[in-house]
């Protein structure tokens, strides 16, 4: 078990408000993000998470490469959280949580409690996942039915120790999307979802609730970070790291 790992890694003891605010425009939702989010640097506000879905909509991390965005002329939206380019649309359940983290601020045991929650959510519906050493999301090991696929991605920013931007779970999204761009930078893995995997449709109002009270779960140390939840796999060639930290 991780260090700390029983441990709240939010300042605040109150409880995280949750917001759950439907479907949203991505630019109208990231300043929603910053006015959250500067209320809590500045004590004026609490621990925030918003949950939602996006229009289709393509968002470029710090890392992107040329290579990775559409060559049909899609629009991308580019922002300040780390990581590289995605997809965001109906059918993606997106999370931002908009906490204040305890010092020393440990970005990565950030990602790894994300993650925890979004693998206990996929376990809570009978799919196998993990962590692939290297890359930051949820992932499936390669198989009968495909290669190593990602099912969840996490790509945050950090400023005045608090945190921005969040995750996505693929819930019942059209997959086609990622076709268009290279996911996270990583052209050697495919992209899945919850209904693909279990072949049966499963809407973000289904998975929303699991989500929710699992991230608050992890993020207050009541899930903890488990050391067995990493994939068997080669070591990967693209490194996919998704998070960025400014003082």
């Amino acid at each position: 078990m991780t260090a700390n790992a029983n441990l709240s890694c939010r300042t605040a003891s109150e409880p995280v408000d949750v917001r759950e605010v439907g479907t949203i425009d991505y630019l109208e939702a990231w300043e929603l993000q910053r006015t959250y989010a500067d209320a809590r640097a500045d004590e004026t506000g609490p621990d925030t998470m918003l949950l939602l879905e996006h229009p289709s909509v393509y968002t470029a991390g710090k890392r992107t490469q040329p290579e990775d965005r559409p060559t049909d002329g899609t629009p991308v939206i580019d922002v300040d959280r780390g990581g590289r380019i995605t997809w965001h649309g109906p059918g993606q359940l997106v999370g931002y949580p908009l906490v204040k983290l305890a010092d020393p601020v440990d970005v990565v045991q950030y990602v790894r409690r994300i993650e925890e929650a979004l693998i206990h959510v996929c376990e809570t519906f009978g799919v196998h996942t993990g962590r692939v050493d290297g890359r930051s999301g949820v992932w499936l090991p390669a198989d009968d039915r495909g290669p190593e696929r990602k099912i969840a991605a996490i790509g945050i920013r950090v400023q005045r120790g608090v945190t921005m931007h969040g995750f996505e779970l693929n819930c019942n999204a059209d997959l086609s999307a990622f076709d268009r761009i290279v996911p996270c930078g990583i052209s050697d893995a495919g992209t899945t979802s919850l209904s693909q995997e279990l072949g049966r449709e499963v809407p973000v109002s289904e998975a929303l609730p699991y989500a929710r009270d699992a991230v608050l779960a992890a993020l207050d140390g009541d899930l903890p970070v488990s050391d067995d939840r990493w994939l068997a796999r080669q070591q990967p060639s693209a490194p996919g790291v998704t998070f960025a930290l400014q003082n």
